[in-house]
């Protein structure tokens, strides 16, 4: 994180010993609500990476994605695209630091929480950090992609 310029928030970071890869796994290691882990996906509209920041506990509406970015198609990048967008492996992809600039967008069910908790780089490590702050840090649009339960 130091290196991509993200060095005040090292600080921040915890390490655990188990994984935190998945948003369940993360929850439970800090012993937080799921909704308040910050997952970094990046899907592939019309082949340009986009990066999605959504609530653990909530899963992303590729349709509603496609709308915001006026794609004719969304489809979840591979591995392969992922580490080549961002420098990280799935399960370690913070929010922001990428080896790339990407679009990003952050649903707003991350302003829900006072605190959210995102990856730091590995699969072990996590940051704290305030909803608004990390949106800025993100330069993120705020949209409405969560995917809605019937």
């Amino acid at each position: 994180m130091e290196e991509s310029g993200l060095g005040e928030l090292l600080p921040r970071v915890r390490s655990f010993s188990e994984a935190t890869r998945t948003a369940a796994e993360a929850a439970a290691a800090i012993g937080c609500e799921l909704s308040q882990i910050c997952k970094s996906l990046v899907f592939a509209a019309d082949g340009v990476p986009v990066l999605v920041l959504m609530d653990g506990a909530s899963r992303v509406d590729v349709e509603r994605v496609r709308q915001e970015l006026g794609a004719g198609k969304v489809t979840r990048a591979d591995a392969g695209l992922v580490r080549e967008t961002t420098g990280y492996a799935i399960g370690g992809v913070p929010p922001f630091g990428h080896r790339t600039r990407t679009r990003v967008l952050a649903d707003r069910s991350l302003l829900a929480h006072d605190v959210v908790w995102a990856a730091a780089g590995t699969p072990y490590t996590v940051f704290p950090i305030e909803p608004k702050e990390l949106v800025a840090h993100a330069g993120a649009t705020l949209v409405d992609v969560r995917e809605q339960r019937a």
